[in-house]
């Protein structure tokens, strides 16, 4: 068995916590081929990066970047989705952010991770410009 092969069926990572969003994917979310569409999956992820994003900064935040967007595996009709971010660094006003999204099999409890990406945020004040992301 290959290394990605075992990465891909390992469980959900137990040491994130839980994750920061947890959804179905629903027939509305398919591409014309009757996966989920890969831009529903990357709109999940920049909600659940915003979300810790905004946590981290204590106000409003918007997506400067994504890179390393990697699909794994594809996402059916059913899955249960489990998306993961953990902050990987906080600049002076920008927060990068890895996330990860895991699927669950509707009827049964193999999880693969399907994808992942680094998100950047920038830290927006009041007059919509870059602000300083406050102290811990």
């Amino acid at each position: 068995m290959s290394a990605e092969t075992m990465l891909a069926e390992a469980v959900q990572p137990q040491d994130r916590g839980a994750p920061v969003i947890r959804t179905i994917a629903m027939p509305s979310d398919t591409n014309p081929a009757g996966d989920i569409f890969g831009g529903w999956l990357m709109a999940q992820m920049d909600l659940a990066a915003g979300n810790v994003a905004a946590r981290r900064a204590r106000g409003r935040c918007a997506t400067i970047s994504v890179e390393a967007m990697t699909f794994h595996h594809p996402v059916f009709v059913g899955d249960e989705v489990s998306i993961y971010a953990q902050i990987l660094k906080v600049g002076r006003t920008s927060i990068r952010i890895h996330v990860e999204v895991w699927r669950r099999e509707r009827e049964s409890e193999t999880t693969r991770k399907v994808t992942e990406g680094i998100f950047t945020f920038v830290a927006i004040g009041p007059d919509r410009r870059p602000r300083v992301v406050p102290a811990m």
